[in-house]
């Protein structure tokens, strides 16, 4: 077999790649193990706005431009609702943050994305004493879904390999490789936290960081929007919230633990006041870097091999822009921004 890619990952940055190599008419191959679950496991909120300081995204706007679409356009050909359209509401905890925000709203940077009306609560079920900011233009994608269908399109096509890569087999060659019964001209590796294990890039300095999310049935709470205060809850539809999400850098596996629960819980108690119950929890290894941005790039001694990692936690806005910026690195020698190319940490 003969492609022009293989492409060793499937979550949102494996995807987001495939997407553009489809788009330019380019063959591939995927290879998956489902070892990596930070992309199944995200809340898949897009939200331009750092809402603990007010401040706007790193390229929002041109990452929002090239995500959406995308998403739009998977929608239709996978037949799934990936792109649930909805608001963020920023609890205040004090007068001083309502006047933070108003500033913040002022600034032309962020402008479209903070409305300049407070909106007071009026669920009991909330608490919220200095009622919500609310930002503009916001979503969830829903990440589980997408990728489920994806594999499967793939699948159907006979493009996707359910099994590990084995670094040891490839013969690399100046302008061609080989990986076992296939013939390719480029490996890019968007693994994930499954970078540490690959041998081309484990040098890089991914920062694992396990989160968990737990899903609680609440039929009094009654929100149609997404509600921040230190945790995060994303209504599901039929009384389901997530709530999230947790970090630890020392324990990462990708099972559950009571710790997680238990500190997401008490979060979830300062947020609101009605009953719930815990129906499911579930857990992955986030692929974060210490400068919080992405690891993009080529080998620096094998040529025909590309890196596309460190999404963090803003995954389904950044994966797309960080996948077509490697796109037009391989194919049109188009220079990486530099705040994203690995070459920043030689």
């Amino acid at each position: 077999m003969k492609v022009d890619y293989i492409v060793v990952g499937i979550g949102l940055a494996g995807i987001s790649f495939c997407e553009q190599l489809k788009a330019h008419n380019k063959t591939f191959v995927v290879f998956d193990d489902a070892s990596q679950q930070s992309s199944t496991v995200a809340g898949g909120l897009y939200n331009p706005v750092v809402l603990k300081r007010f401040t706007s995204v790193w390229k929002s706007k041109e990452q929002l431009e090239i995500a959406l679409p995308l998403y739009a356009h998977l929608e239709q050909k996978l037949h799934v609702k990936l792109d649930y359209k909805i608001p963020v509401y920023r609890r205040f905890a004090s007068l001083e943050e309502q006047n933070d925000w108003f500033t913040a709203s002022d600034k032309p940077i962020l402008s479209e994305y903070l409305s300049d009306k407070i909106i007071k609560n009026q669920n009991d079920a909330v608490e919220a004493n200095f009622g919500f900011g609310e930002v503009l233009n916001t979503g969830r994608i829903d990440v589980k879904t997408m990728i489920e269908a994806y594999k499967a399109d793939l699948l159907k096509d006979k493009l996707l390999f359910k099994e590990a890569f084995n670094y040891n087999a490839i013969e690399i060659e100046e302008s061609i490789l080989q990986y076992q019964n296939i013939t390719a001209n480029h490996v890019v590796f968007s693994e994930g936290y499954g970078i540490k294990k690959n041998p081309y890039f484990n040098h890089l300095p991914l920062v694992p960081a396990k989160g968990e999310l737990i899903v609680i049935h609440a039929p009094d709470l009654k929100i149609n929007y997404v509600l921040k205060a230190g945790a995060f809850l994303i209504p599901l539809g039929d009384d389901l919230y997530i709530v999230g999400a947790t970090y630890e850098w020392r324990d990462l596996s990708n099972e559950t633990t009571q710790a997680a629960q238990e500190e997401l819980l008490n979060k979830l108690k300062s947020l609101v006041n009605c009953p719930f119950k815990v129906v499911n929890q579930v857990a992955g290894v986030r692929p974060t870097v210490k400068d919080r941005r992405p690891l993009v790039g080529q080998h620096q001694t094998y040529k025909n091999l590309y890196v596309l990692n460190g999404l963090g936690t803003r995954g389904v806005m950044i994966g797309p822009y960080v996948a077509k910026q490697l796109y037009n690195l391989i194919e049109n020698k188009t220079p990486l921004e530099e705040e994203i190319d690995i070459r920043r940490f030689d």
